[in-house]
């Protein structure tokens, strides 16, 4: 698994929407979504198998964001929408590369190759 590549992050407004990528995921691994606010851990956002039939999602984001993967083109995708000011952070996204490498888990250590963050900003 090489590294990944995150994208889609900026500033909107709060009730709005973005979709970030992630680019360079292979078909093999269960994808996670991740982001990380200014002094606070980073924390678990989404996940979603290799083969894209099983997803998972933090109870803070359930409803507003979905998380989709098309392996033709080796991207995972993460649409957030009704975004409000706390969900302002870091997001980065990373490979389950642990032992069942398609399945997510809720151990951030299972994961790796992480890319270098996109920054998310909701805020008038």
């Amino acid at each position: 698994q090489t590294q990944l590549v995150e994208s889609g992050g900026g500033l909107v407004q709060p009730g709005g929407s973005l979709r970030l990528s992630c680019a360079g995921s292979r078909d093999y691994n269960a994808i996670g979504w991740f982001r990380q606010a200014p002094g606070k851990e980073r924390e678990g956002v989404s996940c979603i198998s290799s083969s894209g039939r099983s997803t998972n999602y933090a109870d803070s984001v359930k409803g507003r964001f979905t998380i989709s993967r098309d392996n033709a083109k080796n991207t995972v995708y993460l649409q957030m929408n009704s975004l409000q000011p706390e969900d302002t952070a870091v997001y980065y996204c990373a490979a389950r590369i642990t032992i069942v490498r398609a399945l997510c888990s809720d151990d951030i250590a299972d994961f790796g190759s992480w890319g270098q963050g996109t920054q998310v900003t909701v805020s008038s």
